[in-house]
């Protein structure tokens, strides 16, 4: 055989450089607590129990802004509350619930309940977890209570008092992701009941008002509705009396 110079040698034959060492990968592992695991167990629930389908359509604010510009001062004044946004929600709710019962109601076994009051569960935001105190008989509390109540959840909320007497039943729920700035949503039913509203963020946005493009503040909304009992005309319906009442709110406070 034939030798191989030296000089011939592969450079391969070298020692290989020193790879750098990659930065620090740190992981922690935590046990859920005991209001995530519910919340968990809870979702699951929901996913696997209930036929979902989500409606969507949107609400021009711009009437309930400036309604709401023009009295928060004295609406303070008078209730010692803030007017937000949330209470004008949840009358329209009120409203469109006894008109649309349907969207109100709940599924036990084979039977469809329909509850005869409003009781509106409103998502608040904890450090631990999403919770939904209950609004009992909203559709008899003014705006000012609804402010009052929500307020007093959540400050329940920040400092762990809620009981379990505040989060237990209710017939409907609104949650408001636009708190965080969501644009858009597929919110999740909170069996038993059958529906759930999704507020979003108020957004200026070009749309077409009496054949000319205007910018005014928009909101998304959507509603997740329980499909076994609820056909997607009912939910359409619902949301667009939501969008009429808010959309003319002075003729919403008259019951028009």
């Amino acid at each position: 055989g034939q030798t191989v110079p030296a000089a011939a040698a592969p450079a391969a034959a070298a020692a290989p450089a020193a790879r750098p060492t990659p930065g620090a990968r740190p992981e922690e592992r935590v046990t859920m607590t005991r209001m995530r695991s519910k919340i968990a167990e809870r979702l699951m629930q929901s996913k696997n129990s209930i036929a979902m389908l989500t409606s969507f359509n949107e609400i021009n604010l711009g009437k309930v802004m400036a309604m709401r510009k023009e009295l928060v001062e004295q609406f303070e004044k008078t209730h010692g509350i803030k007017l937000g946004f949330m209470s004008f929600f949840v009358k329209a709710a009120c409203e469109a619930l006894k008109r649309h019962p349907i969207i109100n109601a709940s599924v036990d076994g084979s039977d469809i309940i329909y509850h005869g009051y409003q009781d509106i569960s409103v998502a608040v935001s904890t450090d631990k977890g999403l919770v939904t105190p209950v609004l009992r008989d909203a559709q008899n509390m003014s705006f000012a209570d609804v402010e009052k109540q929500i307020a007093s959840y959540a400050k329940k909320a920040r400092e762990g008092g809620l009981t379990l007497d505040d989060l237990a039943g209710g017939t409907f729920t609104i949650t408001n992701g636009g708190t965080f700035g969501s644009l858009f949503s597929t919110p999740i039913v909170n069996p038993p009941q059958s529906a759930i509203l999704g507020m979003h963020a108020i957004k200026d946005r070009a749309i077409v008002e009496n054949g000319q493009v205007v910018a005014a503040p928009m909101m998304y909304v959507a509603l997740s509705y329980d499909h076994r009992i609820i056909d997607g005309k009912d939910a359409v319906l619902f949301l667009v009396d939501i969008k009429n009442q808010l959309e003319n709110p002075a003729k919403m406070l008259l019951g028009l």
